[in-house]
């Protein structure tokens, strides 16, 4: 039997033994804790959506919003942040913020068990673990033993190096409020389109008491808004609590009204098109989706709004109601000092219909590639006065089996350049493209923007001076701005600077690149500004400054173009069907002439109100070597049948009285014989079809039958016979 004192020699042995094992055990945890610690450091990068900021898309004027993209986060300092909203969220979430050390103990062991033992995770993490989890990259949010460990670790780094306030920043700006805001001031927009430092005490405990279920309480209805006013109003006491607010002051805090919700950007008019190609081009440019929604961009358009809202009224406004849904419209205005496309029309609706008009859509350009074709010829020595072939059908050597003939079947004999541009003729331009060559056709419009791939399955056909190949109207307006920079062209694009969110602005310059010479883009002018001031272009016609421009009608009319410009402004108006049938409004097929003209002329009407008139330079010669030699500029008989109306007239006429295309001409007082306006100077008998002002000792007056031009013919009427009527 043992004695007392032995009997108690195992159970202290057991002690020993059992503090031995426990100081071992607290030794190895608190080692364990020690190599954790060590090895846990502050993560030097933060979650990609974490920091992430969406882009702003802005107008021209760099002030203007078009367009939100991606990420809605705008991050604010915490000197903008209410002291009412920044208490509501410590009394909702951390009230102990200002005074622990980053973790809550009760909380964290009470989530660890919860973890354990399967239950529900249930909350207890302080604001500082909060953003540690949510913020630094290498956390995972998987319910983990060691993620919960790494947290404390690094919540309590934190917590010694950086500031209360800095965590506190970060948070607001971090956190998910529902509604598709990340951090305070988007969440102030969506739930009450204010800025957070226009939030009440209310709102920021709405706002606060959101964090805990975002999804539940971004539109609460029934039992869930019954839910979060009660969830509102454990806020509010929360901040009586932590002394924030006086019970006074929270009995008369009223819930506050919630604004409806609404999609981040939802676009109207034409807003979806602009975004659309504002995002191409920053891909072309190297942005990725991820640059884009997440990297906080600045991005400046090159969109005028008042513009853009100018071509939409132009197309709408032009066309009358009824026109058929099936006939699509696109318009492209450029700027020939720096390539920008300061407005376009995507089309009727964006929501409906995705493929744009203006950039998307290519269609045969027609006769307004005959620009390109003259471009080359001058450029290749020939001068206005060259004259080239306008009989009708012609031949060529390449295709015999296939005429091609001119609008109407109508011959001119030989031709000026002039007159071949202004009257649109198609023989005359097949026989200037063969003289020419038309690889350096194909050079040219390429220099001037069209894309190789666009012509080059045209580039050996006859007909490709008539515009065979299919275009699209920013390409198209690209194209003639190269003629109003005087030959030199600038790439269109639509953006004008790009700011990263560290501040570092990248601006936009595209750089000039000459296509031809300034002569030649003087004297290619001069005869475009013939096609609009008395030629199948006349409708475009602006009173008050000189345009140039070019008409084009495809095959049964499938395509119907004007391109234009003045010394400020190139534009483009094509109308087509997807259908490629031909396009009819209220009955009537189009032509170049008519819708396309009428459109371009509202445009620019409105885009160059308050504009500086500016004036083209004088050409080199007007289409004749010698401007008086008895005979005018040609030898055409000028029937006038609205596609081929009298060609030039001499400078010193520049700016006689508006074009009467379709009305009564005055009886001639010249000699009548020359189809222009150009002074003749022989002594043929007056027949009275010159629609200019002959002067001359004409021996018999006209009879002033005339189809009508640049200015009244002025005379008592002669017996010669009458032109034939005008086709509209």
């Amino acid at each position: 039997m043992l004695k007392d004192g032995e009997k108690g020699k195992p159970r202290r042995k057991l002690l020993r033994i059992t503090l031995i094992v426990f100081g071992i055990a607290v030794i190895s945890v608190i080692g364990i804790l020690g190599v954790a610690w060590a090895m846990t450091p502050i993560p030097d990068s933060t979650q990609p959506r974490a920091t992430a900021q969406g882009s702003v898309i802005y107008y021209r004027d760099g002030k203007t919003v078009l367009a939100k993209q991606g990420v809605n986060r705008k991050s604010v300092a915490l000197a903008q942040v209410p002291e009412g909203v920044k208490n509501a969220v410590i009394a909702a979430e951390n009230r102990s913020f200002y005074e622990d050390k980053g973790v809550s103990l009760k909380g964290t062991f009470r989530a660890m068990w919860s973890t354990i033992t399967g239950q529900q995770l249930q909350g207890g993490s302080t604001i500082t673990q909060q953003l540690v989890r949510n913020y630094y990259s290498g956390l995972s949010q998987e319910r983990s033993i060691v993620r919960k460990l790494k947290e404390i670790m690094i919540s309590l780094k934190v917590d010694q190096s950086k500031s209360k306030d800095w965590v506190l920043e970060q948070y607001l700006n971090t956190i998910y409020f529902g509604r598709g805001a990340d951090g305070i001031e988007a969440a102030a927009q969506a739930y009450f389109r204010k800025h957070v430092n226009e939030l009440s005490v209310a709102e920021g405990a709405y706002l606060a008491a959101v964090i805990q279920q975002p999804s539940r309480f971004a539109d609460p209805q029934g039992a869930d808004l019954d839910a979060a006013k009660a969830r509102w109003r454990s806020v509010i006491d929360g901040m009586v609590q932590t002394r924030a607010l006086t019970p006074q002051q929270a009995a008369t805090t009223a819930f506050p009204i919630l604004s409806k919700p609404k999609a981040i950007f939802e676009p109207k008019g034409q807003q979806g098109y602009m975004l659309d190609q504002v995002a191409a081009e920053l891909k072309r440019r190297g942005y990725t989706d991820e640059m884009i929604n997440q990297g906080g961009l600045k991005i400046v358009s090159t969109f005028d709004k008042n513009l853009m809202a100018a071509a939409e009224r132009a197309v709408t406004s032009v066309l009358p109601e009824g026109t058929s849904k099936k006939v699509r419209t696109g318009l492209a205005a450029v700027d020939p000092a720096t390539g920008e496309v300061v407005a376009f029309y995507g089309g009727r609706n964006y929501n409906a219909s995705k493929f744009d008009n203006s950039f998307s859509a290519k269609v045969q350009a027609g006769s307004t590639f005959k620009a390109y074709t003259l471009a080359a010829a001058l450029e290749e020595g020939m001068g206005l006065d060259t004259r080239v072939n306008g009989n009708s059908p012609m031949r060529v050597a390449s295709d015999p089996e296939h005429p091609i003939p001119n609008s109407g079947g109508r011959s001119y004999g030989e031709v000026n350049l002039v007159t071949a541009t202004q009257n649109s003729v198609n023989t005359a331009f097949v026989d200037l493209g063969q003289r020419v060559g038309l690889d350096k056709v194909v050079k040219l419009a390429k220099g001037a923007g069209i894309p190789a791939d666009q012509l080059t399955p045209h580039a050996g056909a006859a007909t490709l001076p008539l515009g065979v190949a299919s275009l699209s109207a920013v390409q198209n307006a690209s194209g003639f701005a190269t003629f109003a920079a005087e030959g030199v062209h600038r790439e269109a694009h639509v953006i004008r600077s790009i700011t990263d969110s560290t501040g570092r602005t990248t601006k936009i310059e595209t750089k000039g690149r000459r296509v031809f010479s300034e002569q030649t883009a003087v004297d290619a002018t001069y005869a475009l500004s013939q096609v609009v001031t008395g030629g199948t272009g006349s409708a475009a016609r602006l009173y008050d400054r000189p345009v140039a421009g070019k008409t084009g009608t495809t095959d049964d009319s499938a395509s119907v173009w004007f391109a234009g410009f003045t010394p400020q402004m190139a534009a483009a108006v094509d109308m087509f069907r997807d259908d490629h049938k031909p396009v009819v409004v209220n009955g009537s097929v189009q032509y170049g002439g008519t819708y396309p003209a009428q459109i371009w002329r509202a445009f620019m009407t409105e885009a160059m109100s308050g504009k500086p008139v500016k004036e083209f330079a004088e050409p080199s010669n007007y289409g004749y070597s010698n401007p008086y030699d008895g005979y005018g500029a040609d030898q055409d008989p000028g029937f006038g049948d609205g596609e081929t109306v009298p060609p030039i007239r001499p400078p010193a006429e520049a700016t006689e009285a508006p074009d009467q295309p379709w009305g009564p001409d005055n009886p001639g007082n010249g000699d009548g014989q020359g189809p222009g306006n150009g002074p003749d100077q022989g002594s043929w008998p007056g027949d009275g079809t010159d629609p200019g002002n002959d002067r001359g000792p004409g021996t018999a007056p006209g009879d002033g039958t005339g189809d009508g031009g640049f200015s009244p013919d002025q005379g008592p009427p002669g017996d010669a016979p009458q032109g034939s009527p005008r086709r509209p």
